[in-house]
């Protein structure tokens, strides 16, 4: 996947804004200066553009953007507008607004606790509701509670791990997943909700070195579907995204 690249050198958010201004004008949008412009600027740098356009022509940059611009185009754009921790925010209430519960869980497991913090504190300014009650209001059942300790649990985020602690984890899966009737999502709740990202993967790899199996593929065989979905999304994001 290609990926997008800063300058290497400052540029000036006054003419990044009168670029912009100008390519709003005319009988149609100039979609590619626009996109030239926004998808080579960090997000430091969409801010003081979107500060010197309001200066320079008294008007939110981000109305006109959704003005001038439609479909996938106008959604990808407006959301590059907004810092990491701001977009996510957005994303997810969309998700939960739309019952796109997938969207909603696959953002927030694969985000750091440091990160969802961020997150959080940007969803209540914005939305004015605490991402907690949305959780509440739009997951039941083991979905909704493997969520809400997702998003209230403080875990590790460093690469040590505890190579004992991971074989007794590794362990404890496979008696409350493959081993027995049923499922003992309590466990796998537990286990998903308050390790570390690196500690988990580790787990994968010692699950598979002593059952044979992939604790992906057991997590999605053994838990409802959106409950999976975040359970076997979270170990196995990269350690440095």
């Amino acid at each position: 996947m290609s990926t997008l690249t800063v300058p290497p050198v400052l540029t000036s958010p006054r003419d990044d804004a009168m670029q912009l201004y100008r390519a709003f004008k005319g009988l149609g949008c100039d979609t590619a200066a626009v996109v030239n412009i926004l998808a080579h600027r960090d997000v430091t740098q969409r801010a003081l553009i979107q500060q010197e356009y309001r200066t320079m022509y008294s008007g939110d940059l981000l109305k006109r953007l959704e003005s001038e611009l439609t479909g996938k185009l106008e959604t990808a754009v407006l959301l590059w507008m907004y810092d990491p921790a701001g977009r996510d925010a957005i994303v997810v209430r969309q998700a939960f607004m739309e019952t796109y519960i997938q969207a909603a869980t696959e953002v927030i497991c694969s985000r750091t606790p440091s990160q969802i913090q961020t997150f959080k504190q940007h969803y209540y300014s914005k939305f004015g509701i605490h991402l907690e009650h949305d959780i509440e209001k739009h997951t039941s059942g083991d979905h909704k509670k493997l969520l809400l300790k997702y998003v209230g649990t403080p875990r590790y985020e460093g690469f040590e791990v505890d190579r004992i602690a991971v074989e007794q984890d590794a362990k404890a899966l496979f008696k409350a997943g493959e081993k027995r009737l049923g499922t003992d999502e309590k466990t796998f709740i537990k286990i998903f909700s308050e390790r570390s990202r690196a500690h988990l993967a580790a787990v994968d790899s010692a699950y598979h070195n002593m059952y044979g199996s992939s604790l992906k593929k057991v997590s999605f065989l053994q838990i409802y579907l959106h409950t999976s979905y975040l359970l076997f999304i979270y170990p196995f994001v990269k350690l440095d995204a």
